[in-house]
């Protein structure tokens, strides 16, 4: 799910994070089962405390945070959130995602591109959240669209520097993809069994 969204238009939800969530499920990217998994939803596409703000609005952090809790309580399997921008992106003038994330006691999954200064926003974030006394179990590399920088060497500067935390690539032609995608499930799972 993807509970803060900003950028939605309602005539063009097709192209929207959240209708590429529910089409990557198998589900009908429809208004409604937009609605079930981003319920705060914004026209702008800026940080959500400046969105909310050209609505008249603000983000309600509290009922961000126990909308997440509960569907966590309630899932039996894996539940991915997606959080909005990078993780110092603010939800409110004084909430970032980092807190979001804090507040919810999970664990993390960063994913960085390898766009020319990714390793430094991958690290960056990777310090930041782990300053916050939590664990990153994995760091996922997309090959960003069009990028001149190779994802092999992307993964391996930040494999390198990023200490023990685990790194996958996931690159963007389809049968390289499938791979990557099975290791990391399989990371994944074996993590949450533990």
């Amino acid at each position: 799910m993807k509970p803060v969204l900003s950028g939605f238009e309602a005539g063009n939800i097709g192209e929207s994070d959240s209708a590429l969530l529910l089409a990557a499920r198998g589900q009908d990217p429809s208004l409604q089962n937009i609605e079930a998994i981003s319920p705060w939803k914004y026209k702008a596409a800026l940080a959500p405390n400046m969105a909310a703000r050209r609505e008249g609005a603000e983000v309600d952090i509290e009922a961000v945070v126990k909308f997440c809790s509960d569907k966590i309580e309630k899932e039996d399997g894996i539940l991915f959130i997606e959080g909005v921008g990078g993780v110092m992106a603010p939800l409110t003038d004084t909430f970032s995602v980092l807190d979001w994330i804090e507040a919810l006691m999970i664990p993390p999954i960063l994913v960085t591109g390898s766009y020319l200064g990714a390793i430094s926003h991958a690290l960056t974030s990777l310090r930041t959240i782990q300053a916050r006394g939590m664990e990153v179990p994995v760091v996922v590399i997309s090959e960003s669209e069009g990028s001149e920088v190779p994802l092999g060497e992307t993964l391996e500067s930040v494999a390198h520097l990023a200490g023990n935390v685990r790194c996958i690539a996931l690159p963007r032609a389809a049968d390289a993809q499938a791979a990557a995608i099975t290791e990391l499930s399989n990371f994944l799972l074996e993590m949450y069994r533990a």
